[in-house]
């Protein structure tokens, strides 16, 4: 039995091509969606580049009949669902206290489409607007949030595993320096810590070859990265999948403090001022503030960008001044120098559609805060050579229109988790300060 979904704005300003989801059933976007759509599409935000999107696609799809009676969605399948967009809303379906709005008309629409079939197909409301989603319930509709982008995140990839096994194995790969191992739920790049089950304190650690299904033994940068060492096996697994240019996709997850954003400028820095394997450091976040915004910001456009880039140029004092030991000073020159030779760029992301990045070691800061199709649109923008760094925390989200199970972040690192070309490493111990990781657990 084909369903009904009536799509929010939000959900068309969030993936524009989300009304191609639903495979056989149909889809209705009422009117006043529509004229919510308009009111968007002036926007030099992402809101503003999706909201024209949407208008272009339905205008294309307009060519091929009349969106008041139903359009295929897919040409040449005879089990394509529909697409409608919903001109009236019989506001008298609703209880009087609730005013006239698009949500309300939304539901209007809901109830009256629920009545029309009786039972026969089941209608149901797809918003982000969990205020709209408990109104839908009140009133006896179904209402869900967008699901195809969402991510299971109780059950998300950490990029490591550990396998109790017997000493003799573990010495065993010590001489041999790989273990041939046929295990279907390892995925490739993915790193094993091997315990002794007799005696947990004893392990060894590997990369799996998935190509060859074999683990292979890694051997750990002892001298660090631009000062900075692994304090934990978490950071040691990242180093190295950072360092490892046979890998073009590297994503970091884990919460403050834990040493992700660290751990992907040294590596950086190390690539291109030390190793030449790429002409530019890229660093780009985007920009949310935490808290109320304080509005307009006075000066040029390196002077606007100063209070949001802050952490990144923190992170680059403490490596440009020894790193984790800061009476041993590793390089004589400041940040500023490094981005006048060419070497180094700290921009946003506002301006990175249309941009091709070849050759470049490219950091994303902050990468939770951004939708599947913005990480989308910064990854197809990697040219020849470039390797990409997503670091986050999927928990700690300052953009309205995502959450943890729908974030850009999560939905790369299960998207990509097959991919040889790509690692994750999930960060979980904080070692900033005693004090950060002490408020990190209490609070």
């Amino acid at each position: 039995m084909k369903k009904i979904f009536v799509i929010d704005t939000n959900i068309l300003l969030n993936n524009p091509a989300s009304i191609f989801k639903f495979e056989d059933n149909d889809v209705v976007i009422p009117i006043s969606v529509i004229e919510e759509v308009d009111t968007f599409k002036k926007d030099l935000s992402e809101n503003g580049r999706n909201a024209r999107e949407v208008s272009r696609i339905l205008d294309r799809l307009r060519e091929r009949g009349t969106l008041s009676s139903g359009i295929p969605l897919f040409e040449g399948r005879d089990d394509s669902g529909s697409l409608f967009v919903y001109l009236g809303s019989n506001m008298d379906v609703l209880p009087g206290v609730l005013k006239d709005s698009t949500d309300n008309h939304i539901l209007a629409i809901g109830l009256t489409l629920q009545k029309q079939y009786q039972g026969a197909r089941s209608v149901i409301i797809i918003t982000k607007d969990s205020n709209l989603r408990i109104k839908a319930d009140a009133l006896g509709l179904p209402a869900e949030d967008f699901e195809a982008d969402k991510v299971d995140i109780s059950h998300l990839y950490k990029g490591y595993s550990s396998m109790k096994v017997d000493a003799s194995v573990i010495n065993d790969f010590y001489n041999k320096r790989e273990m041939k191992i046929d295990d279907k739920s390892l995925y490739p790049n993915q790193f094993v810590i091997l315990e002794d089950q007799a005696d947990p304190n004893q392990f060894v650690y590997g990369m799996y070859d998935g190509q060859d299904q074999v683990v292979r033994m890694l051997d750990p940068h002892s001298d660090g990265v631009w000062g900075i060492y692994p304090r934990n096996i978490e950071q040691t697994f990242a180093l190295e999948a950072l360092l490892d240019d046979n890998i073009r996709l590297v994503t970091l997850s884990g919460g403050a403090g834990t040493g992700k954003t660290l751990m992907a400028i040294a590596a950086g820095l190390a690539k291109t001022t030390d190793d030449d394997e790429y002409h530019k450091l890229l660093v780009a976040r985007p920009i949310f503030p935490l808290g109320k915004d304080i509005g307009f910001l006075p000066g040029d456009l390196d002077e606007k960008l100063n209070p949001w880039m802050q952490p990144i140029f923190d992170n680059l004092e403490l490596l440009l001044s020894g790193g984790q030991n800061s009476r041993n000073k590793r390089f004589s020159k400041s940040y500023q120098e490094l981005i006048n030779q060419g070497m180094l760029a700290i921009e946003p992301l506002t301006y990175i559609r249309g941009r091709s990045l070849p050759n470049q070691f490219f950091v994303v800061d902050e990468a939770q805060n951004l939708t599947p199709h913005e990480i989308k649109t910064i990854l197809t923008r990697a040219g020849e050579g470039t390797k990409i760094v997503l670091t986050g925390d999927p928990y700690q989200i300052d953009n309205p229109y995502i959450d943890s199970e729908n974030n850009g972040m999560t939905y790369v690192i299960e998207k990509f988790k097959n991919e040889r070309i790509a690692a994750h490493v999930t960060f979980s111990r904080g070692e900033r300060s005693e004090l950060a990781s002490l408020a990190a657990a209490l609070l």
